[in-house]
């Protein structure tokens, strides 16, 4: 089966980085500097900052829906991303950590769940895409639980 895997568009994030830290702070976002290598993935470009890169630290609403399942939570955005959006490529960012992913119907109801390495994600984006009610998929780091990327159908 095909899919499609999605960061987070840029645009919408653009102003914040030309904004104070008070500005941030008001919008309960920071600003940090990466000081290892993997540990500030950002969400836009699916890609990890190097260290003494700036990123912003920020609540998203990763999931919309009007349902018990709407959800924010904390993101890590770089300033210059392309986003990432493609078919059937998977990025190094995900291949290298271990995935919740969240199988939804198109009302956002949590249709199925598991979790695999990175490295085993096509199987399981298969099976949770076998249910025909599955309308889309969301993968989270599944150590800090962060919100990572959109899968959909392709």
């Amino acid at each position: 089966m095909r899919f499609r895997i999605s960061g987070l568009p840029a645009e919408p994030f653009a102003e914040l980085f030309a904004l104070s830290d008070e500005a941030l702070a008001e919008r309960r976002a920071v600003r940090v500097i990466a000081d290892t290598a993997h540990g500030y993935p950002c969400r836009i470009s699916l890609t990890d900052a190097q260290a003494g890169q700036a990123l912003i630290l920020l609540n998203y609403e990763h999931q919309p829906a009007n349902s018990p399942f709407r959800s924010t939570h904390a993101i890590y955005i770089r300033q210059g991303e392309e986003q990432f959006d493609r078919v059937d490529e998977v990025p190094e960012q995900l291949r290298r950590r271990l995935l919740s992913v969240r199988g939804f119907d198109a009302q956002g109801m949590l249709r199925d769940a598991d979790v695999a390495q990175g490295t085993a994600l096509e199987p399981l984006i298969e099976r949770l895409f076998a249910d025909e009610k599955v309308a889309y998929l969301h993968i989270h780091m599944a150590r800090p639980g962060c919100y990572a990327a959109r899968v959909d159908r392709a």
